[in-house]
């Protein structure tokens, strides 16, 4: 091999490896937009669960709370029948 074909090699591996460093430098770019992109989403899902558990954990709250009421009302009434059979009972 003589000296114009070494260099002739060199040349066109250096033409080889530029576009090789620009297809490399496009992936990286396509995966810091990706990554861009996914941190945001997931920054969004934390969000809409954040919320979604917020209002879940009121609509059980308020759920507990009519429950309450109603077991309440049931135990009152349930005393007052009580205390009526008693009365009855005891004539």
């Amino acid at each position: 091999m003589d000296s114009a074909e070494v260099t002739e090699i060199k040349r066109h591996f250096n033409v080889v490896a530029e576009g090789l460093r620009s297809e490399i430098r496009l992936v990286a770019e396509g995966l810091a937009s990706l990554d861009g992109t996914v941190e945001r989403r997931f920054t969004e899902l934390d969000l809409s669960m954040d919320q979604r558990f917020v209002e879940t954990q009121a609509m059980i709250k308020f759920s507990h709370a009519e429950l309450d009421r109603r077991i309440r009302a049931l135990e009152e009434g349930q005393a007052s029948l009580e205390s009526r059979v008693q009365r009855l009972e005891s004539r």
